[in-house]
């Protein structure tokens, strides 16, 4: 039998199940209010003893209080689980069942009792996993429908009832389908079972998640953050955490999902971001050129030129102390020398341990003769001026900088250093045709910020974080994917990506590898094949380009039917193309959601201009969409990881030939053909790639 829905405007009647739940919503609000009231009263003069922990107890309060805000919009629970017996206990016979409430944070009354249990708590899992196959002891889960975050609707499923037949929650479909209008909204009312597997699985490993277009796999890193913020949320403090993704207008998009989880601690960034501290980036490099430099052959590379500044001593160090001189002759010294280039040290710590070594032989020496000294007596012969001469001569210090300056500059330094690695034609790639006289004067590409920061790694080690997620993985450089493994050498990482949406020159076209350049090569790899947002006939359109783009990689299968969603326009000739694509925003204005319309980057100012001649006001990428304006205009290179209820996109010509092959334009098509979650409207005036005629 199907799942009982009710749907009422009943507050009074006890009778009512739907009266009981908003008394339960009234009564958990007010709980969560007084829970914030209670951290609100606390005087922190009565436990702090000085300035420097108040400001620190304060700055903790003050999370505190963000994180029990009650967002008057966002539902403060979303289900509920009746478990057959008492969770943790004996499955005895005659035994009281308990209910629990699974919401976006954890809820208690006045003594202590739950009201409402966070989603990520092991007791909330079944809400996620349970099913008539497999109950995990929960006879009743009750799913609950909101309007403008009021209790309207509940569904439930009896699991344990053996004439309750599977069937797709109404409730559910009804979340995953509501219009979005704003940033991105966290998921966990609507998380499925494969999704809440990846969620949850443990800090200790690193996954990668293949996930086509609507198949959440955006969505599912920044819960498995949330996740793993809650179960290990000491050790991740002391270590951090960051969120990496393609774009500001992306992050821009997402910044929201966390905080509305009460999870306000986790940073986020570009890749560009994470390298190019101290360095401004003023240039651009050719396709060519930028894959040359993300190659991870540049990391042998610098490891060379880096390498080729120590020098084998030729002359033993004498260290005068008092009356006495300590002799350490040239080829002890080389051994010392020779033991640091084989443990592979960085070059700043061996530049460091060197002087030590010398210092250690010489009170070996003091030893000997009789003389006690301590370390005291080793650290001051470590700064002796002789024993800082001879390190300075054999194992000088090294600027990251220079050092990629001299490389880009010097055509003969860059030789000897890529022999046996870069033919010569990949090496004048690479040279500047006019070399910079200065690290200031440098006019640094992207690429090049990614090459100093390998240096810097050679010469200091880059600090480690506890847990990254890497979004839209599938276009980084083997270089770049070195820079952000090195922000997780000693953590984990969730990597997510399509590769059938790779788009830049240098984008993978294998998991594995991109797994190896991180150095998580041990990583599970993920897929989800289950669409949740794009519709079907959408999908399955944009499905055509995959033999092209990405052959043997599984299309995305939709569980969303939506007919009518896909509309192909096609009009005579490209002076007619602007009017048209104007009026297919007014027709997809007449709906209710946001809009995109999503265009070649090039096409961006005529249609800018064709918007505002007809009165229409529109957005950039990255700005936040209302109720009063839900148009915006985005370049296709900048589609990637948004969505829209409702796309029109103009041109697909033009988007393909915007790209540097076909191949990559294809691809670039792709992703504009799948940023819709309610409708597509496709205009044209020029031939459909073959694959779409």
């Amino acid at each position: 039998m199907p799942a009982h829905v009710a749907e009422s405007d009943s507050t009074t009647d006890p009778a009512d199940p739907l009266a009981h739940e908003r008394a339960h919503l009234a009564a958990s609000r007010a709980a969560l209010r007084a829970m914030r009231e209670d951290v609100q009263a606390l005087d922190i003069r009565d436990v702090t003893a000085n300035w420097v922990n108040a400001a620190v107890l304060q700055s903790q309060m003050d999370d505190r209080i963000k994180a029990l805000a009650d967002l008057s919009h966002t539902p403060l629970f979303f289900g509920r689980l009746d478990y057959l017996h008492a969770v943790g206990g004996e499955f005895a016979e005659g035994s009281e069942g308990e209910r629990f409430y699974i919401g976006r944070r954890h809820v208690h009354d006045a003594a202590g009792d739950p009201m409402v249990i966070d989603w990520r708590a092991p007791v909330s899992q079944p809400y996620y996993q349970a099913s008539p196959k497999n109950p995990q002891d929960v006879g009743l889960r009750r799913r609950f429908g909101y309007t403008a975050g009021e209790l309207t609707a509940y569904e439930d499923e009896h699991l344990t009832d053996p004439a309750e037949v599977a069937h797709t929650s109404r409730l559910l479909q009804a979340e995953i389908e509501r219009p979005r209008v704003g940033p991105m909204r966290d998921i966990v009312a609507t998380i499925q079972p494969e999704q809440d597997e990846i969620v949850r699985s443990g800090l200790g490993g690193t996954v990668c998640v293949q996930g086509g277009p609507g198949t959440g796999k955006t969505a599912v890193g920044l819960h498995r953050v949330a996740f793993l913020l809650y179960a290990h949320r000491e050790r991740l403090a002391r270590t951090g955490t960051l969120v990496i993704g393609p774009n500001r207008s992306f992050l821009h998009y997402i910044e929201q999902v966390l905080p509305a989880l009460g999870e306000l601690e986790v940073k986020q960034a570009t890749v560009d971001d994470l390298v190019t501290a101290g360095v401004e980036v003023r240039g651009t490099d050719d396709a060519a050129t930028a894959v040359i430099k993300g190659d991870a052959r540049m990391a042998e590379v610098l490891r060379r030129a880096i390498r080729s500044h120590v020098t084998r001593p030729t002359e033993p160090v004498v260290v005068v102390r008092g009356s006495r001189r300590w002799r350490v002759p040239a080829y002890e010294i080389e051994e010392m020398v020779d033991e640091l280039l084989a443990r592979d040290m960085r070059y700043g710590s061996a530049h460091e341990a060197l002087p030590q070594r010398i210092a250690h032989a010489v009170l070996v020496r003091m030893e000997e003769a009789g003389e006690a000294p301590d370390d005291r007596v080793q650290n001051t012969v470590a700064r002796n001026p002789a024993v800082k001469a001879a390190v300075k001569a054999i194992w000088p210090a090294v600027d990251p900088e220079k050092l990629v300056l001299r490389l880009l500059a010097d055509p003969e330094f860059l030789a000897v250093h890529a022999e046996g690695l870069l033919s010569e034609d990949e090496q004048k790639l690479i040279l500047w045709a006019k070399p910079a006289r200065s690290v200031k004067s440098a006019r640094w590409s992207a690429a090049d910020a990614v090459l100093i920061d390998e240096a810097r790694d050679l010469v200091a080690r880059t600090h480690s974080l506890g847990h990254v997620v890497l979004d839209e993985a599938q276009d980084l450089s083997p270089m770049q994917y070195r820079a952000v493994g090195r922000r997780c050498s000693t953590g984990s990482a969730t990597v997510l990506g399509d590769l059938a949406q790779g788009t830049t020159p240098w984008s993978t076209e294998s998991w594995d590898e991109a797994l190896f350049h991180l150095g998580k090569g041990d990583a599970v790899v993920e897929e989800l094949t289950a669409g949740f947002r794009v519709p079907r006939e959408v999908i399955a359109y944009a499905s055509r380009l995959l033999p092209a783009i990405s052959p043997g990689l599984a299309a995305v299968e939709s569980v969303r039917e939506s007919p009518g969603s896909l509309v192909v326009r096609e009009v005579a000739g490209a002076d007619a193309l602007d009017a048209a694509v104007v009026a297919a925003c007014e027709e997809s204005l007449l709906q209710e959601g946001s809009i995109g319309l999503i265009a070649a980057d090039a096409r961006i100012p005529a249609l800018g201009a064709a918007l505002e001649a007809a009165g229409h006001a529109y957005l950039s990428p990255g700005e936040e969409t209302t109720a009063e304006s839900r148009l915006t205009l985005v370049p296709a290179s900048l589609a990637k990881g948004l969505e829209y209820d409702y796309v029109v996109l103009d041109e697909p010509a033009a988007v393909v030939d915007g790209e540097p092959d076909e191949r990559t334009g294809l691809r670039r098509l792709y992703v504009a053909l799948t940023r819709a979650v309610s409708g597509l409207t496709v205009v044209h005036a020029a031939a459909l790639p073959e694959a779409l005629g």
